[in-house]
């Protein structure tokens, strides 16, 4: 049970590392959610079979990875977690697609398994932007840029409730599962009826809990606004950021750079 809780709350660590004072974390945390934003937009828009022309994209976040310090292997661990979404996603595509677009001396590969291929390096760029922005910013911090791009307050409150109190959640799930196996032996109460139970008690520590916090927030003034301790200000570096990295998207969504880097190479071997 030790092991499980540890790995649950270690989703935590997202945020602590965006508490920490580099380059990167101090920059506006509209300026990362509109790179990221565009930095996504600009992946989906490749054609559902372009495998090579999204390779180049994947500077974005190591380059942030790199001035920020993460460590990448806890991004990797969170990253094979979401894994799996994006292996069902695609894999009927081999047998749905089956023309053969690429023929490589007797193997033929089909459309079916490229798709499939471009749907996995898509997640990987995609999810991976999303973890560095969060671990960079701070998920409060991504909430606060929402709303003041423009998104509706109630939205973006939903979406920081919903990450706060979810460990809060969580941990009723753990103590209610530790006190069933605590009074149970030789795999006894593990029955669906004691599941059903083990579900509206939940329900009704929720609700509860859930009173209880609204009371406090009240007690302590909430009236709707996320604050942080640190203001918000966009300026030069802010301004560099989001055109530099914008500029080099459309470059490369504009030019196929291994093609080109190819054929100069073949041109140069000539």
């Amino acid at each position: 049970m030790a092991k499980i809780e540890s790995a649950f709350f270690d989703i935590g660590t997202l945020d602590a590392l965006a508490y920490r004072s580099n380059a990167v974390n101090r920059l506006d945390p509209r300026a990362k959610l509109i790179v990221t934003l565009c930095f996504i937009v600009t992946l989906v828009s490749f054609d559902r079979y372009q495998i090579s022309a999204l390779l180049p994209f994947a500077i974005f976040p190591l380059v942030l990875i790199v001035s920020a310090d993460l460590p990448p292997g806890y991004l990797l661990q969170k990253l094979l977690l979401a894994a799996p979404f994006a292996i069902c996603v695609g894999i009927f595509n081999p047998l749905l697609d089956r023309a053969v677009l690429v023929q490589l001396g007797p193997l033929g590969i089909s459309g079916g398994w490229i798709s499939y291929a471009s749907i996995l390096l898509r997640f990987t760029l995609t999810v991976t932007a999303a973890l560095v922005l969060i671990a960079t910013t701070g998920f409060t911090g991504v909430c606060l840029a929402l709303e003041k791009l423009g998104a509706p307050r109630p939205f973006v409150l939903q979406l920081l409730f919903l990450h706060r109190y979810l460990f809060v959640l969580v941990d009723e799930v753990f103590r209610l599962t530790r006190a069933r196996a605590l009074r149970s032996f030789d795999r006894r109460g593990h029955g669906m009826k004691i599941f059903g139970h083990l579900v509206g008690q939940l329900l009704l520590r929720t609700l509860a809990r859930a009173q209880r916090i609204h009371l406090a927030m009240l007690c302590r003034g909430f009236d709707g606004e996320i604050r942080m301790t640190r203001s918000l200000k966009i300026g030069r570096r802010e301004v560099v950021f989001v055109g530099g990295w914008c500029a080099t998207f459309l470059l490369l969504r504009l030019v196929h750079l291994p093609r080109l880097i190819g054929g100069l190479l073949t041109e140069l071997t000539r």
